[in-house]
C-alpha cells in the first residue's frame, strides 16, 4: 500500500512548532527520505538546524527572510519580496515532486503579517504530489488552513522561561 502524503499544521502561541517540524525532518531522513525546508521570516546562519543540515543527507534548508524582526502591519518591501521568493520556491519544489517531506516554516506568520496571501498558501496544497507530506508551521494559522489540514496540533504556552528573564539560548530557541 502506497503511503499518502499529508498536510500537517503546527500552530499556537507555545514554543515547539519549528522543533516539531524538525523532528519530522530527522525522522524522514532516517528513513532515507528527501526533505526540503523553507524558513519564512528567518535569515540567520546561527540557527542550529542550519548548521545541522550540513551533516544530514537529503535535508535542505533555505531561508527566505532577514535577520531582523518584521513589522506587523507595516512590513518592509524586502520582507514581502523574500516571502514571495519563498512561496515561488515552494511551488517549484512541490511541482517537481522530488521530496517526500516539504516544510514551510513560519508560513502562517507570513500570512498573518501580510507578507503572503492566504489563498496563495492554500494554492500550494493541490501542487503537492500524492506521496509528499506538506508541513505548515507558525502562530496564527487561518481557519481555512486548519480546516484543510489532515492534522493540526496547537502548541499552547503554559509557562515560558522568557518570563523569568532567561534569554534565548543556543540549541533551545535557535
Amino acid at each position: 500500500m502506497a503511503e499518502k502524503g499529508l498536510v500537517l499544521l503546527y500552530t499556537g502561541n507555545g514554543k515547539g512548532k519549528t522543533t516539531a517540524a524538525l523532528g519530522l525532518a530527522l525522522r524522514a531522513v532516517g528513513h532515507g527520505q528527501k526533505v526540503f525546508m523553507i524558513q519564512f521570516m528567518k535569515g540567520s546562519s546561527k540557527y542550529g538546524e542550519i548548521q545541522a543540515s550540513k551533516y544530514l543527507p537529503n535535508f535542505t534548508i533555505v531561508q527566505k527572510g532577514r535577520d531582523t524582526f518584521v513589522k506587523k502591519g507595516n512590513p518592509d518591501p524586502i520582507d514581502i519580496e523574500l516571502a514571495k521568493e519563498g512561496l515561488n520556491l515552494a511551488k517549484e519544489i512541490l511541482q517537481k515532486g522530488e521530496h517526500d517531506l516539504v516544510i514551510l516554516d513560519e508560513i502562517n506568520v507570513a500570512v498573518d503579517f501580510g507578507l503572503l496571501k492566504e489563498e496563495d498558501v492554500l494554492g500550494l496544497i493541490p501542487l503537492k504530489r500524492q506521496n509528499t507530506t506538506l508541513v505548515l508551521t507558525g502562530r496564527y494559522a487561518s481557519e481555512k488552513l486548519i480546516s484543510i489540514a489532515d492534522m493540526v496540533s496547537e502548541v499552547e504556552e503554559i509557562k515560558h522561561h522568557y518570563k523569568k528573564g532567561i534569554p534565548a539560548q543556543e540549541g533551545i530557541e535557535f
